[in-house]
């Protein structure tokens, strides 16, 4: 089982911290299916320090979701290391996660996220500062490397483990790949095997098959989870009993999608209001509707709603007629095979 100093998680399966995503309300959800530990998106340290409002509200934590971890960013010391004891003693986050593989450009400039692959000193030094200066254990995610010639991961994760870090969710992917490409877990394998901490593996786990080969591969203590995850809390569940049991639970079907999408959408209007919720809630729904027959023509009613009930009646005339579409496109399907016999 998966444990981060003396917080043990009850299974190996990790939602990842995703920005714009990871909030109370989808990891409440990720939670309820299963997940071991459930990370927040990314905050800003100065964000944290300077007070701002919208900032401080990204530090919430549901009692629900625990164990949480809250991941902070930055790359001056004295910021990073002053965010980190805001949420060590102002939160009731039970990890404090540094992230060191965010590949955005702006994060960069400021000698953050990723940047920090290019120097283990840095790494050593920034880690150690934090972990000297809180009480909950600190972890860090990160990237294997900045590009194919820059590849310091087994250094990096020394690093880590000898500033004093408890844990270390590795990306399989360079910065400059960003999302594309493959994710090497041939590298993640070698990280493990060079540290004593536990070693999250992360990247490329579409299916809980996949969890499972990559964990007995690589012999990593858990799997990260993100883009897979999206509209698709199902992941969680079907990974965890695959891993547990042997066991490979159906998909949802289109009702049980629905019935959850709009669980979300009333969880993050409680959030932060149906003004905001509902517009962030496109992206999510588009993610729920993916897969299912016919989604495509209400795509265009999804992205220009504005009110909770609205999307609720698009999507539950969406269920009513799906039954019909069934019809027709068997319909469609028969008069095909009709066609091609004729010949």
């Amino acid at each position: 089982m998966l444990k981060i100093a003396d917080i043990e998680m009850k299974n190996q399966v990790v939602l990842a911290p995703m920005a714009g995503v990871s909030n109370p309300a989808f990891r409440l959800i990720a939670k309820e299916f299963g997940a071991g530990l459930v990370c927040a998106e990314m905050v800003s340290d100065k964000g944290i320090l300077s007070g701002n409002k919208r900032t401080r509200e990204m530090l919430f934590v549901d009692e629900r979701e625990k164990p949480l971890s809250l991941q902070i960013f930055g790359g001056d010391r004295d910021s990073l290391v002053g965010a980190a004891k805001v949420v060590d003693q102002e939160t009731n986050a039970d990890i404090i996660d540094i992230n060191m593989g965010c590949p955005a450009p702006k994060i960069n400039k400021s000698d953050a996220g990723a940047k920090w692959l290019l120097d283990p000193n840095k790494i050593y030094e920034m880690v150690s500062a934090v972990v000297d200066a809180v009480a909950k254990p600190v972890t860090v995610k990160m990237r294997i490397g900045w590009d194919h010639d820059h590849v310091y991961a087994v250094e990096n994760a020394r690093a880590v483990e000898s500033a004093g870090g408890k844990a270390i969710a590795l990306h399989g992917r360079t910065r400059e790949q960003l999302y594309t490409g493959y994710a090497d877990w041939d590298i993640i394998k070698e990280v493990k095997e060079s540290v004593s901490i536990p070693i999250i593996g992360n990247g490329d786990i579409s299916s809980p098959e996949e969890a499972k080969r990559r964990l007995e591969e690589s012999g990593v203590d858990g799997v990260m989870i993100g883009r897979a995850a999206l509209g698709n809390p199902w992941m969680l569940y079907r990974t965890i009993e695959y891993l547990e049991k042997g066991i490979l639970p159906p998909d949802p079907d289109a009702e049980e999608k629905i019935r959850i999408a709009i669980l979300h959408m009333d969880r993050l209007i409680a959030l932060k209001g149906e003004h905001v919720a509902v517009r962030e809630m496109r992206k999510h729904l588009s993610w729920y509707l993916k897969g299912l027959k016919g989604s495509a023509r209400i795509k265009d009613a999804i992205m220009e709603g504005t009110k909770r009930d609205e999307m609720v009646s698009v999507l539950t005339n969406f269920l009513e007629q799906l039954p019909q579409n069934d019809e027709n496109e068997k319909a469609i399907e028969a008069e095909a095979v009709n066609a091609d016999c004729a010949c």
